[in-house]
C-alpha cells in the first residue's frame, strides 16, 4: 500500500505538496531500513519472536492512522508513514527466517516461495487499490482503514507462526 499510494495519498487527499508526499514516502523506505537494522542490535532484549508478534500490530495501528489523519494536517502523515515503515521493517526477513527454521527439508525453496508471495501481494496492492477507487467508489482513506484488517489478521497469525522457543 504505501510503496505505490502514499504519494497519492497525501496529494490527492491531503493537499500535501509534491515535496512533503516524496519526504512521507522517503521515510516509510527509511524507517523500513532503519527498522531492521535497529530489530537486529536489539535482539538480545526484544528477542526476533517478540518483535514477530508485535510489528503486525505496528502496522495495523499506522494504517489505522493514516486513514483518519485530518486533511489540513500532511506533516502528520509523515509521521504515520514512519511508523507504517517502522512495522514492516523487519517482519519480510523475520518470516523468513522463521519459515526456514520450521521447515527444514525445504528451505532452500522457502525463501523463493515468500518472495514470489510477497511480490503477488505487491501486486494486488499496486493495481487492485485503482478499481477500488474508479470503480467502487472507495476514498483511499478508506482503503487504508481497511487494510487495516490485514493487518491484523496477520497480527493474530503471529501467534500462531511465532511460537516461542521450547526453551522460553
Amino acid at each position: 500500500m504505501n510503496g505505490n499510494w502514499a504519494s497519492l495519498y497525501m496529494t490527492k487527499k491531503l493537499g500535501a505538496s509534491t515535496t512533503l508526499a516524496s519526504l512521507a514516502l522517503t521515510m516509510f523506505w527509511g524507517t523500513v531500513t532503519a527498522g531492521r537494522v535497529l530489530f537486529a542490535i536489539i535482539e538480545k532484549w526484544f528477542p526476533e519472536r517478540r518483535t514477530g508478534k508485535v510489528l503486525p500490530f505496528v502496522v495495523a495501528i499506522a494504517f489505522l492512522a493514516i486513514s483518519v489523519l485530518p486533511t489540513d494536517q500532511p506533516n502528520l502523515a509523515i509521521l504515520a508513514f514512519a511508523l507504517a515503515g517502522l512495522g514492516c521493517s523487519a517482519l519480510l526477513p523475520l518470516t523468513m527466517s522463521f519459515a526456514e527454521e520450521e521447515l527444514t527439508t525445504i528451505a532452500a525453496s522457502v525463501a523463493g516461495g515468500l518472495i514470489a508471495f510477497y511480490q503477488i501481494g505487491y501486486g494486488i496492492a499496486a493495481f487492485g487499490v485503482g478499481p477500488l477507487q474508479s470503480r467502487a467508489g472507495l476514498e483511499l482513506n478508506t482503503i487504508y482503514g481497511g487494510t487495516a484488517i490485514f493487518a491484523l489478521v496477520m497480527s493474530a497469525l503471529s501467534f500462531v507462526v511465532v511460537r516461542q522457543a521450547a526453551s522460553s
